[in-house]
C-alpha cells in the first residue's frame, strides 16, 4: 500500500478514520533496521551535531545519505507513512555508565544514565559548560533535514524527534540524585537549567516545524515511573510544563501536531498536558501500569493515542497468542479513529522481530476501516 501521510495526520487531528490504522513508532533501534534490511549502517551510529557540521562543511553528505536511504527503506517497506528523524543531542555529558548489551541484536555496549552524579551539579559547572548556540543547532539539524528531504519517497513526511525533552535533559545533565536535592537546595540553579535547555528545545521545535516536509514534531520527555511522576506535580507545573507549552505553541504556529512521548503513569497531570500544554497526541504505554486501552477510553476523544503494544509481550509472548493480543488492542482502540498502532515504547533491539512484524501484519489485515472495526 502506498505511503500517505494524511493517513496518520487524520489520526493526529482526530478526523474521520482513514482506510486503515496507521503505524506510529518513536523510532527503531539501528540494530533492528540493519537486521530487517540486511544492510550495515556506519556514519549515523556515532552522530553528533559537531560531526554533522563537519560532514556538511566538507561536502561529504553522501556519507550520511547512504545510511538514511537504508533507514527510509526500512520504514517505507514496512508501511509507515513518515520517517522519524532523530536529532543528535547538543548537550554532551560524561555522567553515563557503559555496560554489556545483552539484547538479541546486541550493539556491544549500552549506555545508562549515572543517577548519582551530574555533568552540571553547581553554578561553577553551569558557567563552565559549553552550551550550544542556536546557529550550531540550526546548521547541523538543517543539514540532516535536507539530506532526508531529498530522498523522501512520495507520500511520506518527516517527523523530527527533539534531542530529548526539557525534563530529561535537565535530569541527564545534573544526575537524578543531585537534581532531586537541588530542587530543594538550589532552586536558582534548577530554574536556570530549565531556562537554558527550554530555550534550545523550543528553538528546535520552531526550526523544524517551519520546514515544509515536516508533518509533525515529537518530543521524548520521560516524566514518570509505573506508580506516578518522577517529580511532584507542583514542580512539573512550575519548571516543565511552561516550556512544554512554549514548544507546543511553536509547533502549532506552523499548523502542525505535537506528539508527546513520555514513559510513566501520568494520570495526575494528564489534564495539565491536554488543557494547559496543549499536546495533540500521547505515546508510550505499559500494560502493567498505564495500558493504552485505558488511556484511549479516558482521553481518546481529546487527543490521539499512539502505540501501546506492550514491550514485554513484544519480547516474550508466543506468536499466536501475541496476534490475538494485538487484535484485542485494535478492537478497543481503533473504533472512531484517533489511534495509530505501534510498540509501547520504541522498536527496541531486544524485542522479538517475529512479533514486531506480526503486529504490523495484523494491523494491515485486521485494522481496516470500516469492515473489521466496529463502531
Amino acid at each position: 500500500m502506498a505511503a500517505c501521510f494524511d493517513r496518520l495526520l487524520s489520526v493526529l487531528l482526530l478526523e474521520d478514520p482513514p482506510d486503515r490504522i496507521p503505524f506510529y513508532d518513536l523510532f527503531a533501534d539501528l540494530e533492528v533496521v540493519e537486521a530487517l534490511t540486511g544492510r550495515r549502517l556506519s556514519e549515523i551510529k556515532s552522530l553528533t551535531i559537531d560531526r554533522v557540521k563537519d560532514i556538511a562543511a566538507k561536502g561529504c553528505e553522501n556519507k550520511l545519505k547512504s545510511d538514511y536511504e537504508t533507514i527510509i527503506r526500512f520504514y517505507y517497506t514496512l508501511g509507515y507513512d513518515y520517517i522519524p528523524l532523530t536529532l543528535p543531542s547538543p548537550f554532551p555529558r560524561f555522567n553515563v555508565k557503559p555496560c554489556k548489551d545483552t539484547a538479541a541484536l546486541s550493539r556491544g555496549l549500552r549506555v545508562w544514565q549515572d543517577e548519582s552524579r551530574g555533568t552540571i551539579e553547581s553554578r561553577e559547572d553551569f558557567d563552565k559548560y559549553d552550551w550550544p548556540s542556536e546557529s550550531d543547532v540550526q546548521d547541523s539539524y538543517m543539514a540532516l533535514y535536507h539530506i532526508v528531504k531529498e530522498i523522501l519517497p512520495e507520500g511520506m513526511m518527516i517527523i523530527p524527534l527533539t534531542p530529548g525533552g526539557v525534563l530529561e535533559n535537565v535530569m541527564w545533565l545534573m544526575g537524578t540524585i543531585p537534581f532531586s536535592k537541588a530542587l530543594y537546595t538550589d532552586q536558582t540553579l534548577v530554574r536556570d537549567m530549565f531556562d537554558r535547555i527550554g530555550r534550545i528545545i523550543s528553538f528546535v521545535c520552531r526550526l523544524m516545524s517551519e520546514q515544509p516536509m515536516v508533518g509533525a514534531i515529537s518530543m521524548g520527555d520521560d516524566m514518570g515511573y509505573k506508580s506516578g511522576p518522577m517529580i511532584s506535580p507542583k514542580h512539573l507545573r512550575y519548571y516543565v510544563f511552561p516550556w512544554h507549552k512554549i514548544c507546543v505553541n511553536e509547533v502549532h504556529r506552523f499548523g502542525k501536531p505535537f506528539i508527546l512521548h513520555s514513559c510513566g503513569r501520568l494520570d495526575i497531570v494528564m489534564e495539565d498536558l491536554i488543557e494547559y500544554v496543549g499536546i495533540d497526541a500521547k505515546h508510550s504505554y505499559e500494560d502493567s501500569s498505564y495500558p493504552v486501552t485505558r488511556y484511549k477510553k479516558l482521553y481518546g476523544d481529546r487527543i490521539a493515542i499512539l502505540g501501546g503494544v506492550d514491550m514485554d509481550k513484544l519480547s516474550r509472548m508466543p506468536l499466536e497468542g501475541f496476534k490475538t493480543y494485538v487484535r484485542s488492542i485494535i478492537d478497543e482502540c481503533a473504533p472512531g479513529g484517533g489511534y495509530a498502532i505501534g510498540c509501547g515504547n520504541t522498536v527496541a533491539n531486544y524485542i522479538k522481530l517475529e512479533n514486531y512484524l506480526a503486529m504490523l501484519e495484523v494491523a494491515r489485515s485486521y485494522g481496516r476501516y470500516p469492515s473489521n472495526i466496529k463502531e
